[in-house]
This record gives C-alpha cells, sequence and structure tokens, in this order.
C-alpha cells in the first residue's frame, strides 16, 4: 500500500508519476487530499485522474457543519469541501471508487464514538447535501506541531496529556500504525510513524536511516520510537491512519 500524504501532496511535480509507477506495480494507492486544492483552477484535473487511476480518497472533513469547519481550518472552507466531495461522487467516489473522511474534534478533547459519528455524517451530508462516502476515521489531535503550541498557550497541557494517560487503553495497541506502517519523508527518510516524521525522530543506526538503507527483514522485530505523542494513538478507541482502533 502506498499512502501519499502532505499537506496537499499533489502539490509535489512528481505526484502523478508517482501515482503511476505505483500502480503499474500492482500497488494500491491512497491519496489524502485536504479537498480545497480542488476547487483550485490549476488542479481541477484531480477528481478525473484519480478515478482513472482508481486511486483511494482520504479526505479532511472536521465537520458536516460549516461553523465548526471554518473554525478549524479557516473561513470558506466548508464550502469549497463540499463542492469538492460533490465532484468526488461525480466521478464514482463514494459509491464505485473508495471515498473516506476524516474527523478531528476541535480542541482538547477525544473524539466520540467513529461508528455514531459516522452514522450522523453520512445522514448529514446525504440530507443537505446529496453526498456519499465510504467510510468516517475518527482521529484523536495528537500533542506535536501547532496542536501542541495551541494547547500550551492556552494552559492546557498538562490536562490534555493527562486525558490522554488516564484515557489509555492497552486494545488499541495491537492495531497502531507503527507496528505495520513505515513513513518516509520527501528525500527518502524513514520514520516508524508520520507523527515522529513531523517531530523529526528518524530510524537511526550509528546513523540517520534512508529507504534504500533499509529492509524488511532489518525492520521486523525493530524497537518503535516512542513518546509523550504516542498517548493520541492509545487512548480510547484509539487513533491511528485509518480511524479508531477498537
Amino acid at each position: 500500500v502506498v499512502d501519499i500524504t502532505g499537506g496537499a501532496p499533489e502539490l509535489s511535480d512528481h505526484f502523478r508519476l508517482f501515482v503511476e509507477t505505483a500502480r503499474e506495480c500492482g500497488c494500491r494507492v491512497i491519496d489524502r487530499n485536504n479537498l480545497t486544492i480542488i476547487e483550485t483552477p490549476a488542479f481541477a484535473w484531480l477528481p478525473e485522474y484519480l478515478a482513472a487511476h482508481e486511486v483511494e480518497v482520504v479526505a479532511s472533513l472536521p465537520c458536516y457543519s460549516a461553523e465548526n469547519v471554518d473554525a478549524q481550518r479557516g473561513d470558506g472552507v466548508f464550502e469549497k469541501s463540499i463542492r469538492a466531495l460533490k465532484k468526488l461522487n461525480a466521478v464514482g467516489y463514494g459509491t464505485r471508487l473508495l471515498l473516506n473522511l476524516v474527523y478531528n474534534p476541535l480542541g482538547a478533547k477525544l473524539p466520540p464514538a467513529q461508528p455514531e459519528l459516522e452514522a450522523d455524517y453520512r445522514a448529514e451530508l446525504r440530507a443537505r447535501f446529496g453526498i456519499e462516502f465510504t467510510r468516517l476515521f475518527a482521529l484523536a489531535n495528537l500533542p506535536i506541531a501547532r496542536f501542541a503550541q495551541d494547547l500550551r498557550e492556552h494552559g492546557q497541557w498538562d490536562a490534555y496529556l493527562e486525558l490522554l494517560v488516564n484515557s489509555f487503553n492497552p486494545a488499541t495497541v495491537d492495531g497502531l500504525m507503527c507496528r505495520t506502517t513505515l513513513s518516509v519523508g520527501w528525500r527518502g527518510e524513514v520514520y516508524d510513524c508520520d507523527f515522529n516524521q513531523m517531530l523529526g525522530l528518524q530510524l537511526r543506526n550509528g546513523k540517520d536511516l534512508f529507504l534504500w538503507d533499509v529492509t524488511p527483514d532489518y525492520l521486523r522485530g525493530r524497537a518503535i520510537l516512542t513518546g509523550a505523542h504516542c498517548l493520541g494513538c492509545t487512548a480510547g478507541a484509539g487513533s491511528s491512519c485509518t480511524g479508531a482502533l477498537n
């Protein structure tokens, strides 16, 4: 499985070459799409292109209400996202092709139960906009990068870490993405997960390791680099690149 993420991975000059090469190798390809890029004139071709190559789409939609989405991602983002979803539906996404949506809670709290939230999303998006999707992934906000900075600025860092610790669920551990997924940076750096990548926790063996330095046998059984942020993937129902873990 080749799971392409960004920001907006489509901005790379090599995006199409990467997609087509991976598909020719027989890989399942996933594009983690922010939706709003589809609404820019330079990338209006994306829905048809992704459908033609049967690329799965994982799209960020933090809520089904304009107020919450715009509060989290900026004014006008919800409206653009809805238009983009309709264009994806028009070429077969949500019916013939996989279209998964991603929910993140607003603020220092854990997401609600994924099945119930998915049912709410499906009912609201279908009734209000006629939009169909395949699945919803409910992801917790991990205490890194801008979210960590926001927690500290609002005096919520300790409370959020305490929430994660007190919500630890050992049943999530077997399904953690770091156990079966390798994150690769644009220069070939390798990490246990994309959160470690954001933190610069690169795999090492006396020196930084790159994709051409490792093999499946080398990685098998290797210790995973962990930190306080890992509590976000093991709290409550768990969280990873494919949503709740139990």
